[in-house]
């Protein structure tokens, strides 16, 4: 009750060490509690007898991370070890847990934020973001600032969401302590740079303070295994689920844990990394006449050209950067159009890898030189499809192959090849991507509506699997769609399985193509409106999955028209419906 009263006052506590010091309290017995009361008080007098300022036990470093892909907490957590390893006080959270009232009682503050899609906001930014941007947000002169954005620059909305943070702390009267620094895909050297200048640039503020407290808003320990030290795990399935007359080619990947001792949630992601097809990268280097056993040297390692690009480079997706440089190497006039429009270049991004601008653009140029201009190699992030629960000590993905012809020859996906091929025993580089934002309802009486579209459908296959060990009682509703019934069923006999015991209480699906005019999930979603708004006035938790450029948009609209239709609300009322529906966790999305 007394911490209840505390955390209400104003405090020289961030809400971070609050809850730190909820969940330690909440631990002791009366007299536990009593003993630890007057150590404080103890502790608290001898620092004032010594001279010690009363303000150093509030002065610390507050380090928030918006993340989508796991990057920018792997930045921030890096960042918040430097400053403790100087002795700094660090709170580090989430954007998504951090209390946005709290922001007004900061005097340091270090942010680093990715951009997701088309310049919004990652999930667990989306309420920081708003808060700032609204009139709501107070004035932050006593704040100093520093502000590391991620993004992709094959995008046009490049570090953006960083941009407007930087923007609103600025006109909220915050004072920077470094320019915003932008980076792109290939962002861990400029990253160690930016942590390395700004805790020397925030030592003299800190200092000033008297401030050299130690941290309880430290995070919890992870995993042994992460991005940067993945498992070498063993693949054990990967089984074509499409029929044969499908357009697509779609896999179910088994991979054995064993006695990795990771584990993951329903929702999460698992992170692949996997080497480049080794008909692709001679296919490169035989139209560049370079020599495959060439040394070269990739950061501090030294290898041939053929390892180097098999394991260290991107060789299925261009950027920006490298259509620019490949052009004026070329010297070819219609490449260097292209490359001087951003949209030309972002549709031809889309349309070509750099084994098509070896064949299409010649140049003469070395490995070193072919090096620099290619971007590190990384993981693709995939929606897992199994609850441990359920699989114990493995993980199951569901990969669509992504193939297309052109010019002629056939190109795939650099990870998704890479499974598709893959036999029993190969060895495979994996970790856990936690996804915080696509989450079961912890009560499992509550009802779930889930519309999941192609491989879409993969986390929705986990959470079956995890209502059932639940024995949740709450109704579970799917909305699934592909071309056709009879080749592209994902998982067919198992949701059929799942109906018939009664542990999915409905199923609608569209086929697209079976039928002369083309039916898709937000068609069949305002066919049942009716339905779907009495669950949602129901307490149901939504959820939607897949592609983020048409299909959530889509959903998103026909949701819109249910609200509207069956709820009788205006369109801003609408919008503001399913917003609230998403801060309350109600309405997620895992969109890529």
């Amino acid at each position: 009750m007394l911490l209840k009263e505390l955390s209400s006052l104003a405090s020289p506590l961030s809400q971070g060490q609050v809850d730190k010091l909820k969940q330690l309290t909440a631990e002791l017995s009366a007299v536990q509690l009593a003993w630890v009361s007057g150590y404080l008080a103890a502790s608290a007098n001898q620092g004032q007898l010594a001279g010690a300022p009363e303000s150093t036990a509030a002065q610390s470093i507050t380090i928030l991370y918006g993340s989508q892909t796991g990057n920018g907490r792997g930045v921030a957590k890096a960042l918040a070890a430097k400053a403790q390893a100087l002795g700094y006080g660090v709170n580090l959270a989430s954007m998504g847990e951090y209390n946005v009232r709290q922001l007004k009682q900061e005097t340091l503050l270090l942010l680093v934020v990715s951009t997701h899609g088309e310049g919004d906001a990652p999930d667990d930014a989306i309420e920081l973001h708003k808060f700032l941007a609204s009139k709501r947000a107070p004035k932050l002169e006593q704040l100093h600032y520093s502000v590391l954005a991620l993004g992709d620059s094959s995008y046009e909305f490049f570090c953006q969401t960083g941009k407007d943070f930087d923007a609103r702390l600025s006109a909220l009267g915050a004072k920077a302590l470094l320019p915003t620094l932008e980076c792109d895909v290939d962002y861990e050297d400029k990253a160690e740079q930016w942590q390395q200048q700004v805790l020397e640039t925030v030592k003299p503020l800190i200092q000033t303070a008297g401030a050299n407290v130690v941290s309880i808003g430290a995070a919890k320990g992870d995993s042994e295994y992460s991005k940067q030290q993945p498992y070498s795990a063993e693949v054990l399935v990967s089984q074509k689920i499409t029929g044969r007359g499908s357009d697509k080619d779609v896999r179910h990947v088994e991979i054995d844990l064993a006695d990795s001792g990771l584990s993951y949630q329903v929702g999460d992601a698992l992170g692949v990394w996997f080497s480049n097809a080794p008909a692709l990268v001679a296919e490169v280097i035989s139209g560049l006449g370079l020599d495959a056993a060439a040394s070269v040297t990739v950061g501090k390692d030294t290898m041939t050209l053929a390892q180097a690009l098999s394991d260290r480079k991107e060789l299925t997706q261009l950027y920006p950067g490298l259509v620019k440089g490949w052009a004026e190497l070329s010297g070819n006039a219609e490449l260097l159009g292209i490359s001087q429009d951003k949209e030309l270049t972002r549709q031809f991004i889309l349309k070509h890898q750099l084994a098509d601008l070896v064949a299409l653009y010649p140049v003469t140029v070395t490995a070193a030189e072919l090096l620099e201009l290619l971007r590190p190699l990384t993981p693709r992030l995939y929606s897992i499809a199994s609850s441990q629960s359920e699989v114990e000590a493995e993980v199951h993905l569901t990969v669509a192959l992504v193939e297309d012809e052109r010019h002629g020859a056939a190109r795939f996906g650099g990870a998704s090849h890479f499974l598709a091929s893959a036999e029993e025993g190969t060895r495979v580089q994996v970790y856990v991507e936690p996804n915080k934002h696509f989450r079961l309802p912890e009560n499992p009486e509550t009802p779930v509506i889930m519309v999941g579209p192609g491989t879409g459908v993969a986390p929705f296959r986990a959470f079956m699997q995890e209502r059932v060990a639940q024995g949740a009682s709450g109704d579970s509703w799917l909305f699934f769609g592909n071309p056709h019934f009879e080749q592209d069923f994902l998982y067919q006999t198992e949701w059929q399985q799942y109906l018939k015991n009664g542990d999915l209480s409905r199923i609608d699906v569209a086929f697209s193509r079976d039928q002369a005019h083309k039916i898709y999930v937000q068609h069949k979603i305002q066919e049942q409106a009716e339905t779907l708004w009495q669950w949602l006035q129901a307490g149901a938790h939504l959820y939607v999955c897949g592609d983020a450029e048409r299909m959530a948009k889509d959903v998103h609209q026909a949701l819109i028209q249910v609200a509207i239709q069956e709820g009788g609300l205006e369109q801003e009322a609408a919008e503001a419906y399913f917003e609230s529906l998403r801060a309350d966790k109600r309405y997620q999305k895992d969109v890529y």
